[in-house]
């Protein structure tokens, strides 16, 4: 796992991304920071892996994170990702983690809570602490708004979820790589070694260590895929345990991971070449029904 960076060294670095967006012109910062921010793209991915059971063929997951409510993304945008999360039928729902931007400081919880309560999924809502959830004094009220509004809190624990033919798949949650401690031993403890594991990771670069112990599937936030990204140079903001995966899809070992570029921003109010992304993922197997 790379090096705990410090907050000034993060935020240096953020400096330089501004910097990089007021040089791009006036039109560009317009459509950064008003546009392109609200142009959320539904992604679609087919997961095929040989230890999928067969009756979870078409299993669907849906994943969302990092919308830093308090900073740009606001309620009625939360509102109305509910209601197009709900009318893609998941059967499974996943949160990834950076919920609010600063949760001691944002006020609005009265109106979130049923918001996210609305969000349905029979085989259950899950859930996963960021570092912005843990920080501002968060720890407590993430997971408390989290309880309210029905989904499973994963810290460095696990869930089997069952079929009526008794098949199963296992949801492992991992705490935050930057401000929690995270505990891969602890949480996989139990599980069957041949089983299909999907692991929740805030931080992509936590896969280096997730893959040692047999996890088919990460999936991964933070990164806001690189928040700002500049042709030829690429993604401008990194943020520790992001830096060695930003977007999209890679292989390591076994592990497939899949960083999802977020819904909200932070530090910069600012987006480019980078739209929010809420994830749909269909399980398929390589096994023949029976």
């Amino acid at each position: 796992m790379p090096k705990k960076i410090t907050r000034r060294s993060f935020l240096k670095r953020t400096f330089g991304s501004i910097i990089a967006i007021f040089g791009l012109g006036g039109g560009t910062y317009y459509y950064s920071k008003e546009i392109e921010t609200k142009l959320t793209d539904v992604t679609y991915h087919e997961i095929i892996n040989p230890a999928i059971p067969t009756s979870f063929n078409d299993f669907k997951i849906v994943q969302f994170s990092d919308t830093h409510l308090g900073f740009q993304y606001n309620s009625q945008q939360l509102k109305k990702l509910v209601e197009r999360i709900n009318r893609l039928n998941p059967d499974v729902i996943f949160f990834t983690g950076d919920l609010m931007d600063a949760p001691n400081e944002y006020d609005e919880e009265n109106i979130i809570i049923p918001i996210l309560k609305e969000l349905k999924a029979p085989f259950g809502k899950f859930a996963i602490y960021g570092n912005h959830d843990h920080g501002g004094y968060g720890t407590d009220i993430y997971k408390s708004i989290m309880q309210k509004t029905d989904f499973q809190l994963l810290l460095n624990s696990h869930h089997k979820i069952n079929l009526v033919d008794e098949s199963s798949i296992y949801i492992i949650g991992v705490d935050d790589a930057m401000l929690g401690k995270p505990d891969i031993l602890s949480a996989v403890h139990g599980i069957p070694d041949d089983s299909y594991k999907i692991l929740l990771s805030h931080a992509p670069d936590f896969a280096d260590e997730a893959s040692a112990y047999n996890v088919q599937l990460q999936l991964s936030g933070h990164t806001h895929g690189g928040q700002v990204q500049v042709p030829l140079v690429g993604a401008l903001v990194k943020p520790p345990f992001g830096e060695k995966y930003h977007e999209g899809f890679y292989q390591i070992g076994q592990t497939t991971l899949y960083v999802n570029r977020g819904l909200g921003t932070t530090r910069l109010p600012f987006r480019f070449l980078s739209k929010p992304e809420l994830t749909v993922f269909t399980l398929k197997s390589l096994k023949k029904e029976k």
